[in-house]
């Protein structure tokens, strides 16, 4: 399959998804999982990790689980191209054949099958030491606990992802800043949240990558359920700031019962019945004291 049927394939698998029965995306996708995977090359120029990797957290369970073997196919397909590229170049330069680190297990690369909301990276057995500094192999930990929050991605996909968003930061904030450590504290937050969870299916599929993601701020980060309610709360607060307060007068007649001052603001409302006399509320202007009589 050559990059231009893999992208008029794509295309009509988007359209698909709002105009057709979840059947009709189930079948096409078998279609494509059965065919041979793409070189990562394809992949990028037509964009079909990433139109199939937000399959995966689709309402539809048949969609969302052959969406993710898919994604897992192409993955472990573009893994092993590279890892035979680097064969290929180790052996061009004569030095001595390492020997081939043994695959990881098959529990790393497939999908994840275990309690989604319970997922961590102790419970996952990953390894986060990956830069030297404890820092910043904790931040890659949680990083990898929030992304894997109800995730069905493979731990191996996780880990990767959870790397290239601590080294984004780390080279966004240069260094282990306290700007670098609260970003990330906000973004696992931001991760962790059940109203939330397109944004880490986003940032898993590529569709945000890593270097967007440090950089996204806290009304980025929200979902739309929230920036509506924001909004909202928004136009409330704009409609109370524009109701008119009542004009307030100064008498001079009035005295304080707290500091004995003349200085004192009034203003009156009709808070009983029509024929009842109007309540005055007062402030004094020197001591703040307030009262109010009819």
């Amino acid at each position: 399959m050559d990059s231009k049927e893999l992208a008029s394939r794509i295309k009509t698998l988007a359209k698909a998804i709002t105009t057709e029965p979840p059947s009709t995306v189930v079948t096409m996708l078998e279609a494509l999982k059965k065919d041979a995977a793409p070189t990562e090359e394809q992949l990028r120029s037509t964009k079909a990790g990433v139109t199939v990797g937000k399959l995966r957290s689709h309402a539809n369970k048949d969609i969302a689980r052959v969406a993710g073997e898919i994604v897992s196919k192409w993955r472990k397909n573009v893994d092993a191209a590279k890892e035979k590229k680097k064969k290929e170049l180790s052996g061009s330069t004569g030095s001595p054949a390492a020997s081939s680190p043994a695959p990881p297990p098959s529990s790393y690369t497939k999908p994840y099958e275990g309690d989604m909301e319970k997922r961590h990276f102790k419970t996952d057995k990953v390894d986060t030491s990956r830069t030297g500094s404890k820092t910043r192999d904790n931040s890659i930990g949680l990083l990898y606990n929030g992304l894997a929050y109800r995730a069905n991605e493979s731990i191996e996909e996780v880990t990767q992802r959870a790397v290239e968003v601590e080294h984004a930061a780390f080279k966004a904030f240069k260094g282990e800043t306290q700007e670098y450590r609260s970003k990330l504290r906000s973004l696992f937050t931001s991760l962790k949240r059940k109203d939330n969870r397109m944004l880490g299916r986003r940032v898993l599929s590529g569709e945000i990558t890593a270097d967007q993601f440090v950089r996204m701020s806290d009304q980025d980060l929200a979902s739309d359920e929230q920036r509506a309610k924001d909004r909202e709360l928004e136009k409330e607060n704009m409609k109370k700031a524009q109701v008119p307060v009542p004009e307030k007068s100064i008498s001079t007649q009035l005295k304080c019962g707290r500091c004995g001052q003349k200085k004192v603001s009034y203003s009156q409302a009709q808070t009983r019945s029509a024929d009842e006399p109007m309540t005055t509320f007062c402030e004094c202007t020197v001591c703040g004291n307030r009262w109010k009589f009819s």
